[in-house]
């Protein structure tokens, strides 16, 4: 293995981004002839759809079991509904600048789709049967058929009565509880060390699926990638400004104040690109920054770098977009709301996962009809936002740290336990903590 020791050991994100050039610029070069790499490509997506169910059945079902139903009391209703509503907020805005920028629009992979095209629209559900097919009949038979929505709602009922047997007063049914969440929890342990495996194998596979993508168009495919990028971007700063903003101003907590405070978090996140990572640093912030009781900051937060992904759904809003333009198959406004649904519900369990963001498309599409199969247009699609996906994966863990932090404190303000000190106009001491961590007193308005 040490003949490879140059590849494994150098940074992921820095092979997959010189995958995606060499590929683009080799697809340029050779055209049509580069075709010899496509079953390269294929194992690559393969290796994709194999990990999507076992991330959802473990983490999803770990992540609902891991909260103690007694943490499902004021503040933590609160901080799950909050977080549950922005995430909604954040596709929807994702899914709306991929309307108003329709990147991928014009591009020639529609050539080869129209006929793929007009099947999935026409095979595209109603948004009643969508609700109602949210329920499995069989919950093990869409495991088996790979139906995204059902395994997820099954997922989580499965979790949260999970969290309740772990905690039954029978000491029986305890035990037993504990036992079932350990198989659970090492089998997503299991599942994180194999989508590692499988990101080690990404800049083979982006190469490969970029070389045929630009073998095929040719330099053109780069206009479509950098419109998608400003779309998310610009999505990533609204969310925080007005969706963020405004719910900390209908509380009556600064934002400029706000965002001042939370800076350090922010750029941590933006450079770290984990919100785990970040958490040290947002828990500071929380504390010494802005006043915020610890029973509120050590639930709220930490519940927030698992479930929160509000800069990850506007990705899959915009990049859903993308995909649907550049196969010749716009999304049709059902589909867009099963995004919505797709997004919101599998940010629960997934946060956590290396290349989360990447696997989560790969749900959202499959959920609209949009398979991702080895040689179809939809899968090269894919491969071009893989190839750009460490640069997208920098915003949206700053806005989803962002969310983070104004959810605990809308979440503090309500519950008073909130120094108004840490906000007043004369500035504090760096490293100060606020009062210890103690509550000085209640807060009438920021």
């Amino acid at each position: 293995m040490k003949l490879f020791n140059w590849y494994f050991k150098s940074n992921l994100l820095t092979r997959i981004l010189l995958g995606l050039i060499l590929g683009a610029v080799c697809g340029i070069v050779f055209g049509p002839k580069i075709v010899w790499v496509h079953p390269f490509g294929e194992i690559f997506i393969r290796l994709l759809k194999m990990i999507v169910l076992p991330v959802i059945v473990f983490t999803l079902t770990v992540g609902a079991a891991s909260v103690h139903p007694s943490q499902l009391g004021r503040v933590g209703v609160k901080a799950l509904l909050i977080y549950m509503i922005t995430t909604a907020f954040a596709v929807s805005l994702g899914l709306l600048f991929g309307n108003i920028f329709q990147p991928g629009e014009g591009m020639k992979i529609t050539a080869v789709a129209t006929k793929a095209a007009a099947t999935i629209k026409v095979s595209s559900p109603s948004l009643i049967d969508t609700l109602i097919n949210v329920v499995p009949k069989n919950p093990y038979g869409a495991i088996a058929e790979g139906k995204i929505l059902p395994v997820i709602f099954y997922c989580l009922l499965f979790g949260i009565g999970l969290a309740y047997v772990r905690n039954s007063e029978d000491e029986r049914i305890r035990k037993s509880g504990e036992t079932l969440f350990r198989f659970f929890d090492g089998s997503a342990e299991v599942i994180y060390l194999v989508v590692q495996w499988v990101l080690q194998y990404a800049p083979i596979g982006v190469f490969a699926l970029i070389a045929e993508v630009f073998g095929k168009q040719g330099a053109e495919a780069f206009g479509p990638l950098g419109l998608t990028t400003l779309a998310v971007y610009l999505a990533f700063m609204a969310h925080m400004l007005v969706v963020y903003g405004g719910g900390l101003a209908i509380f009556r907590i600064n934002p400029v104040a706000f965002f001042s405070k939370a800076k350090e978090a922010i750029v941590t996140a933006f450079v770290t690109r984990s919100s785990g990572g970040t958490l040290p640093v947002s828990m500071e912030v929380a504390e010494t920054r802005m006043g915020i009781s610890k029973g509120v900051f050590s639930f709220s937060l930490p519940l927030g770098a698992t479930i929160n992904m509000d800069g990850t759904a506007i990705y899959q809003g915009v990049c859903a977009i993308f995909v649907g333009f550049a196969i010749g198959a716009p999304l049709t406004f059902p589909q867009q709301l099963t995004i919505i649904a797709t997004a919101v519900l599998a940010s629960i369990g997934t946060a956590g996962v290396p290349g989360a963001g990447a696997i989560m498309l790969m749900m959202v599409l499959d959920s609209v009809g949009l398979k991702v199969e080895s040689g179809t247009p939809v899968a090269m699609a894919y491969a071009m936002i893989f190839g750009i996906d460490a640069l997208l994966d920098m915003g949206r863990t700053a806005c989803n740290v962002t969310g983070d932090l104004a959810v605990t404190c809308i979440v503090a303000k309500t519950e008073k336990q909130m120094d108004i000190s840490c906000w007043q106009k004369e500035k504090r001491p760096a490293g100060q903590l606020a009062g210890s961590g103690i509550l000085r007193k209640a807060d009438p308005g920021l």
